[in-house]
């Protein structure tokens, strides 16, 4: 818990900062890229977490791997190893685009299914959400959960629809135990 206030401090404190030198997009690309990166490498997720590596080691690690970012974002990094914060870097990264979409209005649905999504589904699924929320600032999160069978879950915000097979099977269930 008080890692995830932390996380949306630091966030806070460097969007407030790419806003003041008006580069908030560029540094929203910045975070994306390292969330992507974080979320798919087990090993840097380690080095991260680890309190036996150095913080100098996990600092020239973390410069070079993201040595194409903003110097903002790599202010953000240097600030984290210094206050040996460095296992809130995907966090941060994480709360820094879920506030910068806030900011500029965009929606962020969640879908869920049991299969990746084609690019024909993406857009309907998309025009769907933007005809519900009537934004046409909408982005889609996709993510793959095999346990619903098929069907898919949607989440905006507070509200979800759930149209996924296990769903309806549980339902099912249900009302054949009233039924008993």
């Amino acid at each position: 818990m008080s890692g995830s206030r932390a996380a949306i401090r630091y966030a806070k404190a460097v969007l407030l900062q790419a806003n003041e030198t008006n580069i908030a997009n560029l540094v929203f690309d910045d975070m994306q890229i390292i969330q992507a990166t974080i979320k798919a490498s087990n090993d840097l997720q380690t080095v991260l977490n680890s309190p036996v590596i150095n913080v100098n080691d996990k600092k020239n690690a973390l410069l070079a791997i993201f040595n194409k970012q903003s110097d903002t974002t790599k202010s953000l990094i240097n600030v984290l190893v210094e206050n040996k914060r460095t296992n809130l870097l995907e966090d941060v990264s994480i709360k820094y685009i879920d506030l910068y979409n806030k900011a500029q209005g965009v929606k962020v649905a969640q879908v869920t299914t049991a299969v990746a999504l084609t690019n024909e589904l993406t857009e309907k699924i998309l025009s769907k959400v933007k005809e519900l929320t009537g934004s046409d600032k909408v982005t889609i999160e996709s993510t793959i959960d095999e346990s619903i069978i098929g069907g898919f879950i949607l989440r905006i915000g507070d509200l979800q629809y759930n149209a996924s097979i296990s769903n309806n099977l549980a339902r099912i269930k249900r009302e054949f135990s009233k039924s008993i």
